[in-house]
């Protein structure tokens, strides 16, 4: 959601600022043949780094299309200005809440930490990715849809407590019309169930977020070796 301008020039001064910080030893000899496959290994590291978190972001937005396809918002999106998409404002609530506890907790510094250890587990140009680094990753889509059900559990729980009353009062009282009636309340309760939720959202997203850095770590350590 950054434009390209702003995320090159920031590429640019981190390289400026991690420079100073780092020790490492360049290969004595190496040609054009030798580089050109080590450029892309290291394009490799950042962009695993990058897969971590965005496989993460795409959990919490997962999560928010679930919760609101069961509230009623299945129709409700917005355009994404930067991707010209339509997009869930449920899933864009839960994911700028995510970005705002990532920036809050101060999890964006891990990305730093992570580039300059890098360089004491990885020899530069010799980024390996092997078999350990590809099941690692497949596991972690996977936990995409685990993370969806953690993260969306409250709203599901409580949009599917409300279907179940309305059921039930429609075969108790069939003069009353449900779907007119069950349409603003289930939003009303979803709209509840989101905002009482969000304390306990936060302290999962905390605990993911310890956990991401142990998965960055060992993948890096795995792509050294």
């Amino acid at each position: 959601m950054v434009p390209r301008r702003v995320r090159i020039g920031l590429a640019v001064l981190m390289s400026f600022l991690i420079f100073p910080l780092v020790r490492f030893d360049m290969p004595s000899e190496f040609g054009l043949m030798k580089l050109i496959p080590g450029f892309f290994s290291e394009m490799l590291i950042g962009m695993t780094i990058g897969f971590i978190t965005e496989l993460m972001f795409s959990g919490i937005q997962v999560a928010g299309q679930i919760a609101g396809y069961q509230m009623g918002f299945g129709i409700v999106n917005v355009i994404d200005p930067m991707t010209s998409q339509q997009v869930s404002i449920t899933a864009q609530f839960y994911y700028l809440f995510a970005v705002l506890l990532f920036l809050a907790t101060g999890t964006h510094r891990l990305f730093i930490q992570a580039l300059v250890e890098s360089f004491k587990y990885i020899p530069p140009l010799g980024a390996r990715f092997s078999g350990y680094n590809l099941r690692k990753l497949v596991a972690l889509a996977g936990d995409i849809f685990v993370m969806a059900v953690k993260v969306g559990a409250p709203v599901l729980a409580i949009t599917l407590f409300t279907q179940v009353v309305l059921g039930i009062v429609a075969r108790t009282v069939p003069q009353i019309n449900v779907f007119i009636v069950g349409f603003p309340l289930q939003i009303g309760i979803g709209l509840i169930g989101i905002g009482l939720s969000l304390p306990l959202l936060a302290t999962l997203l905390s605990s993911t977020f310890r956990g991401m850095e142990w998965d960055i770590f060992s993948v890096i350590r795995m792509m050294g070796q």
